[in-house]
């Protein structure tokens, strides 16, 4: 259950990678016409209208990226298959399709049928349908059907358990809609505090891959709350009542302070407490994991690093998430993004209606570099914790991160023995910054020795393996499924 979980998770990010084109078309649009949004500028208008078709069909690329996804070999029969459950879906509970089954007035309709065209569908569709196709896709039908065998059988499947489905929903989806929109309203109802759980948790989940599902919850549709959507929508969503200035944002401008600021602190932090000897080491190691967090928000390859060896330092790190997103909430300093909350989301967001006293976000990461780097540089030297660098000297050689000099190719090949060697690899896989892998027994790998090349790696079931690489893992995976074919 737990890897199916992580499947999912995983999965999610197919879809939400889309998002930063809408951040980028939307962010261009809005520069272009600070004060019209489109209105006093044609190409304002071009720009915006372009990133607004990805925001407001975010429901159906839910339903196409997670099947692909979950699919077993990410193929595009998979996609193709989540698109066809989806349509069924949203077309036999549409209002009225279902008032005319129901033999009642549209007006008579539940509400929740009004939203069926919301990303819990599509996820929920998403789901169903990689599954679909990783069973039916080899299936073998009598000779005469022969041309329907296999992938092509896969979607025609589909549409059947999605009839089913819709049935289902029919009698049940009334009061699902009900408990996520009564969770969202709860949580709203919380302000800024309820922002600030958010934020603890969603670092607390990273170790084990299963903050994305998460992070659905408050950054889309899924219990009503949709935080970024509403955000990138700019003028459109306040006119459409479905964004509020100075709200909406909550659950994304926390997270700037933290990923631009906070965690270069305890890089710093790190830095000042390594051994002599092993300082010009880490010094590069962090220099080189802080631009990525600051520039595109990418922080797993610092968390990685202490994590394990520190985890009362990760707690603290939860909790001061926590903190900032209580505090910028309650300011109502707000910025958004599309990917995460490095500098290039932050000044795209810059212009958009909704991002307000942005710029106090700055100064509130000021104040949480200070933070983090006092409170780690107390910690780790009051209870003599083994950050980077400071490991004991049979484990000083220990690194957190492969020579950039070398060819994704190479690292591919000094990573596989590691792993018990190409016999031991069933499935190769990567999400943004970790490549995931499926093997026959992972008590032959060695992760002591991985750990010298990369940040950190996971082995959370009998037959997984995740190894947090950066924001350049596709490379590697590439590398690896060549390793495969041959």
């Amino acid at each position: 259950m737990f890897n199916y979980l992580q499947r999912i998770g995983k999965s999610l990010m197919v879809p939400v990678a889309v998002l930063p084109a809408a951040a980028i078309l939307l962010g261009i649009g809005y520069w272009i016409d600070p004060n019209g949004w489109g209105g006093g500028s044609p190409v304002a208008a071009f720009f915006i209208k372009a990133g607004g078709a990805i925001i407001d069909n975010m429901p159906i690329l839910f339903a196409i990226g997670v099947a692909f996804g979950m699919s077993k070999d990410r193929n595009g029969a998979a996609a193709l298959a989540g698109l066809v459950a989806f349509l069924v879906v949203t077309t036999l509970l549409a209002p009225a399709t279902v008032a005319m089954i129901q033999s009642k007035p549209v007006d008579q309709v539940p509400a929740g049928f009004a939203k069926i065209n919301n990303q819990f569908i599509g996820i929920l569709c998403g789901v169903i349908a990689g599954g679909l196709y990783n069973k039916f896709a080899e299936v073998k039908l009598p000779e005469f059907l022969a041309f329907f065998s296999g992938r092509r059988f896969v979607p025609i499947i589909t549409s059947v358990v999605m009839m089913v489905v819709s049935f289902i929903l029919m009698v049940i989806w009334p009061a699902i809609y009900g408990a996520l929109v009564a969770f969202g309203e709860a949580i709203i109802g919380l302000g800024p505090i309820g922002a600030g759980i958010y934020g603890f948790f969603n670092r607390l989940l990273i170790p084990v891959g299963l903050h994305h599902a998460l992070n659905s919850v408050f950054w889309f549709d899924v219990a009503g709350i949709n935080d970024i959507p509403n955000f990138l929508g700019g003028q459109a969503s306040i006119d459409a009542g479905t964004a509020t200035i100075g709200v909406t944002g909550m659950y994304q401008a926390g997270f700037f302070p933290i990923m631009m600021f906070g965690l270069l602190g305890a890089c710093v932090a790190f830095v000042k407490n390594a051994k002599p000897e092993n300082k010009n080491k880490i010094k590069s190691i962090m220099l080189a994991a802080g631009f990525a967090s600051f520039f595109t928000g990418v922080t797993e390859p610092i968390e990685f690093s202490f994590m394990f060896v520190a985890p009362v330092l990760y707690v603290i790190h939860a909790l001061l998430t926590c903190i900032s997103l209580i505090i910028s909430a309650s300011m109502k300093w707000m910025a958004g993004f599309g990917f995460s909350a490095g500098l290039i989301d932050l000044l795209l967001s810059t212009k958009n209606p909704l991002a307000t006293h942005w710029y106090m976000l700055i100064v509130q990461g000021v104040v949480f570099f200070i933070l983090y780097f006092v409170i780690f540089d107390f910690a780790i030297r009051k209870f003599d914790l083994k950050t980077p660098g400071r490991e004991d000297d049979d484990d000083a050689e220990v690194e957190v991160t492969v020579s950039g000099d070398a060819s994704y190719a190479e690292k591919a090949l000094l990573l596989l023995p590691l792993l018990g060697g190409i016999e031991n690899i069933v499935d190769v896989d990567n999400c943004a910054t970790r490549l995931r892998l499926e093997v026959k027994d992972n008590t032959i790998i060695q992760a002591s020795e991985i750990k010298k090349l990369f940040p950190g790696v996971l082995t959370p079931g009998k037959t997984s393996v995740q190894v947090i690489v950066g924001p350049k893992v596709q490379f590697l995976a590439d590398e690896f499924k060549k390793i495969a074919k041959k």
